[in-house]
C-alpha cells in the first residue's frame, strides 16, 4: 500500500474512553504495518462541551500509551491547523462553493416548524427527515430572510431523493442507504459552526486521509459524509468500522461498570503495555491463540481483514490477568517507576525515601509484584513493609493467635531468629529448619505463624526474603508484639 494516511480525530468533551483508545490503536497499527501516517485531529466544534483540560486528557492518554502521531497538535505537519475550531475558514469557503453550485442552500424552518413536520412524519408512520421547504427560496427571498433574522439560519445540503448511497466498509462488506431516508441534512449550524459530517469530510479531503478506521457507530454518519464528498468532487476515502465494546452483560459499556477511561485505568494501576494488548485483542484476532504480545508483534500482524464485525466483549478479569503478566515480566527498574507514584499517594514513603532508600524500595517491589494484578495492589500488598502499625487479618488471628502453644512458638521462633548472622534468606531459612528438628515442630506450622505475626497476613511473597527485607530488628519487635497478644 502507497501513501497510507489514518486519522483519530477524538473530541475533546471527556475523557479518552477505552472504545476511543481502541480505534486509535487500530489506526496507529495499520499505519505503522504499512509504513503510513498517522494523524491526531481535534474535533473540537461543540463549544459548549470541549475543554482544554479534556484535551491535554486525551494527549497525554495516548501519549502514555505509546500511541504517537506524525501530524497534529504538538507536531504540527503540511496539512493544519489540526484543531478544527481552527479551520472555520476553510469550511466557510467550502460552503460558499457549494451555495454557489446549487448544492446546498440556506433554511430557515424554526424549530417549531421543525418539531410540527416531525410528529406530522411519526403520525403518518414515515421516518423525519427534511421535507426541502427552502430548497427552492430565490435569491431575493433568501437574502430578506437572511437580513431578518438575523443569521440565524442553517446551510443544509441538496441530497438526491432518488436512489441509494452505498457504503463499502472493510469490515462489513457493502452497506447500503435510501437517499429519501436521509433528507437535505444540516451541514451548517445556527451558531456559525459546521456540523461533524461536514468538518469531517472535507478535512479528510484536505488533509489526503486514506483510510477512515472509526467505530461501528459512525456508520451511520458515513452515507451524509460520502454524499459530501460527491458533491464536492472528492475521492472518499476507504472505511472500516470496528464493532462496539459491550459490556458483560452485552450492553453498552458505561460508568456502571467500573472504568471507562484510559486515564482511571491508569489511576487503577494498569501499566500502558497491558492495555494496549488488552484493546489490541476486543473485536482483533492476531491468530494462533495468541494474547500476549507486544507492540511490535502486534503491528506485525495487525490487519483490518481480521477484525471481526461483532461486539466485542469487555472482560476486566482478563485485562487484569494481562497487567499481572505484565508487572511480573517487565523490567525492575520500570516496575518501581511505575509503582512509586502509588506508594506516595498511600503514604508508605516520602519523596526523600525515594532516593534514600531507593534500594528497599525496590527489594519490596520485586518480591510483591510476584502475586498481584495492579500498581494499587503493590501499594496495599506492601503496607506492613513501610509501616509497624498495621491490621491483623481477623481470620489469621483466630487461626494462628488462638492456637493452643503460639506464645511458646512465638518465643522459640523469636529466639532462633536472633542468633542468625548474616541475616539473610537462605540463612534464616537453615535457622528455622534447625529450629523445626530440635522441637519437633514442623515448618508448616512454624512459617504461617512467622508470617502472620510479622506481616498481619496469612499470604504473601516469599517468607524468607521478606524476612530479609523486613531485617532482624524488625522482625523481632513485632514477634513480641504478637506473643502479647496470644491467649497461651
Amino acid at each position: 500500500m502507497d501513501k497510507i494516511r489514518a486519522r483519530f480525530a477524538p473530541s475533546p468533551t471527556g475523557e479518552l474512553h477505552i472504545g476511543g483508545a481502541r480505534t486509535a490503536l487500530f489506526n496507529w497499527l495499520f499505519v505503522r504495518r504499512y509504513g503510513g501516517k498517522m494523524i491526531l485531529r481535534i474535533d473540537d466544534t461543540d463549544k459548549q462541551r470541549s475543554t482544554e483540560e479534556y484535551l491535554d486528557t486525551i494527549i497525554n492518554s495516548l501519549t502514555w500509551l505509546g500511541l504517537t502521531w506524525d501530524e497534529g497538535p504538538e507536531k504540527g505537519g503540511d496539512f493544519g491547523p489540526y484543531m478544527q475550531s481552527q479551520r472555520l475558514d476553510l469550511y466557510n469557503k467550502v460552503l460558499e462553493r457549494l451555495i454557489a453550485d446549487g448544492k446546498a442552500y440556506y433554511c430557515f424552518c424554526t424549530t417549531e416548524e421543525l418539531e410540527q413536520q416531525k410528529e406530522k412524519d411519526q403520525r403518518e408512520g414515515r421516518p423525519p427527515r427534511y421535507t426541502g421547504l427552502c430548497r427552492n427560496l430565490s435569491y431575493h427571498e433568501v437574502e430578506e430572510k437572511k437580513a431578518a433574522c438575523a443569521n440565524n439560519y442553517v446551510i443544509r445540503l441538496l441530497v438526491p431523493e432518488e436512489g441509494d448511497t452505498v457504503v463499502e466498509d472493510v469490515i462489513r462488506g457493502w452497506v447500503t442507504f435510501e437517499n429519501k431516508g436521509l433528507g437535505d441534512f444540516i451541514i451548517r449550524k445556527s451558531d456559525g459552526l459546521p456540523t461533524y459530517n461536514f468538518a469531517s469530510a472535507v478535512d479528510d479531503n484536505l488533509m489526503q486521509v486514506t483510510h477512515v478506521i472509526r467505530a461501528e457507530e459512525h456508520l451511520s454518519n458515513t452515507p451524509r459524509q460520502q454524499i459530501i464528498q460527491e458533491q464536492l468532487g472528492y475521492n472518499a476515502p476507504v472505511y472500516a468500522h470496528v464493532p462496539m465494546i459491550l459490556a458483560p452483560d452485552h450492553s453498552k459499556l458505561s460508568k456502571r461498570h467500573g472504568a471507562t477511561s484510559v486515564q482511571e485505568y491508569r489511576d487503577l494501576g494498569i501499566l500502558p503495555e497491558a492495555l494496549i494488548n488488552y484493546l489490541a485483542l476486543l473485536g482483533w484476532s492476531p491468530g494462533e491463540d495468541r494474547e500476549i504480545m507486544d507492540i511490535e508483534e502486534m503491528v506485525e500482524r495487525f490487519s483490518l481483514e481480521k477484525v471481526s464485525k461483532n461486539p466485542a466483549i469487555y472482560d476486566l478479569q482478563k485485562l487484569t490477568w494481562l497487567n499481572s503478566h505484565y508487572l511480573r515480566s517487565l523490567d525492575l527498574e520500570r516496575i518501581k517507576e511505575e509503582a512509586i507514584p502509588f506508594l506516595l499517594k498511600h503514604g508508605h514513603i516520602s519523596m526523600e525515601d525515594v532516593s534514600k532508600k531507593e534500594k528497599t524500595i525496590g527489594k519490596v517491589i520485586e518480591l510483591v509484584r510476584e502475586k498481584v494484578r495492579t500498581l494499587e495492589e503493590i501499594a496495599e500488598a506492601s503496607v506492613y513493609f513501610f509501616h509497624d502499625e498495621f491490621p491483623y487479618e481477623e481470620k489469621g488471628t483466630e487461626k494462628h493467635f488462638r492456637q493452643e502453644g503460639a506464645r511458646n512458638l512465638l518465643e522459640e521462633i523469636s529466639s532462633c531468629l536472633t542468633s542468625i548472622e548474616p541475616f539473610q534468606a537462605e540463612e534464616i531459612k537453615e535457622g528455622l529448619q534447625v529450629l523445626s528438628k530440635q522441637k519437633d515442630i514442623p515448618l508448616k506450622k512454624i512459617n504461617p505463624l512467622l508470617r502472620f505475626a510479622v506481616t498481619g497476613q496469612t499470604m504473601g511473597p516469599d517468607l524468607m526474603n521478606t524476612l530479609e527485607v523486613l531485617g532482624k530488628e524488625k522482625i523481632l519487635e513485632r514477634l513480641e508484639k504478637a506473643a502479647s497478644i496470644c491467649s497461651s
